[in-house]
């Protein structure tokens, strides 16, 4: 005789076949993970901190760019030197690529807001927008924008098609990024074109 179907049984059965689902309908089917090791990033911010030393204001580097399942996922070192006042033109926005901030050592103002002023677009050949960000623009100021006071161990959250503006950098600033690129404007870079790029900076 067969044994009765219990009630917790079947609950069992159906949270099984939910997992099967789920796990057939992965976004990144049957994709590595990327490991970046500390020395890697190490060697980028050793990069960034020559900066300063060659009169370079600021130095954004790809580190590496990766295909995630539905977006691809960018993660990069940036510097920023000594700022007393905001460089004219120098509100920045990416059109489809959104990015996170966690800064590593280093004081800020960063001014953000989706009220941009004098807003002019970025020509295709622009290193930043064929490399980091995707197509974007360039604006003089920030109308109504929220002040933020960024200090080593903050995070900060840019959304695709906000506007972000550093008005004042106390000394310099030095920050991980990842950018998060649901369109996959941005070229894939993976640990060999990495060690490539710091073999060749590294001189």
């Amino acid at each position: 005789m067969p044994e009765k179907v219990t009630t917790s049984t079947r609950l069992v059965a159906l949270a099984l076949l939910v997992s099967a689902y789920d796990y057939a309908q992965a976004t990144c089917n049957q994709c590595a993970a990327t490991y970046i090791p500390a020395s890697e990033i190490d060697a980028y911010l050793k990069l960034a901190s020559t900066a300063s030393a060659t009169n370079v204001r600021m130095r954004d580097q790809q580190v590496r760019a990766v295909d995630a399942g539905r977006a691809q996922v960018g993660v990069g070192i940036v510097y920023r030197a000594k700022l007393t006042e905001p460089a004219s033109d120098s509100v920045a926005e990416h059109h489809q690529v959104s990015e996170v901030y966690h800064v590593l050592d280093g004081e800020a103002t960063l001014v953000t807001g989706p009220q941009i002023e004098g807003l002019k677009p970025r020509p295709a050949d622009d290193r930043a927008v064929a490399l980091l960000n995707g197509p974007g623009a360039n604006g003089t100021s920030i109308k109504s924008g929220v002040v933020h006071h960024l200090r080593a161990g903050d995070v900060i959250i840019i959304p695709a098609g906000v506007g972000h503006w550093f008005t004042r950098i106390e000394d310099h600033i030095r920050y991980l990024m990842i950018r998060i690129d649901p369109d996959k404007v941005l070229p894939l870079k993976d640990a060999a074109a990495s060690e490539a790029y710091l073999k060749s900076n590294m001189k």
